[in-house]
């Protein structure tokens, strides 16, 4: 049988390349966090609301 080589993720190129990949898993982060902190208060007002 023939030996398969794996192919292993070195990470980005250069520099600008990190910068960009961190830029964009920092702005996704942040909009999943936004979301998610909306979401929450808009669940707990409708639940106060249903309450009183």
């Amino acid at each position: 049988m023939a030996s398969h080589g794996t192919a292993r993720y070195t990470g980005p190129e250069s520099i600008e390349a990190l910068t960009a990949d961190r830029e964009k898993m920092w702005a996704t982060f942040t909009s999943v966090t936004t979301g998610s902190v909306i979401f929450m208060i808009v669940l707990l007002v409708g639940m106060a609301v249903f309450m009183i």
